[in-house]
């Protein structure tokens, strides 16, 4: 039996987020940047909020979706 592959998570942006807690690889994939660019938007509270469960970082898919709301309207007042 074949293995359900992920969809590309850069799609889930397009077409809504996943239900379910984000990993630090899925906002990597989303975002399309380095995986240590998300631990260093974490140390420098640029990215969207993440939570520890335990020693696992994970980010609520309701907080990244106002992350990228918020983000669109600070790019519109600059322009």
């Amino acid at each position: 039996m074949a293995k359900p592959t992920d969809p590309d998570p850069r799609a889930t942006l397009r077409g809504g987020l996943p239900d379910r807690y984000l990993t630090p690889d899925d906002i990597a994939a989303m975002f399309g940047v380095p995986l240590e660019t998300v631990y260093q938007w974490r140390r420098k509270r640029t990215g969207p909020p993440g939570f520890r469960i335990g020693k696992h970082l994970r980010y609520d898919p309701a907080d990244v979706r106002a992350y990228v709301t918020n983000r669109k309207g600070v790019d519109r007042d600059a322009a």
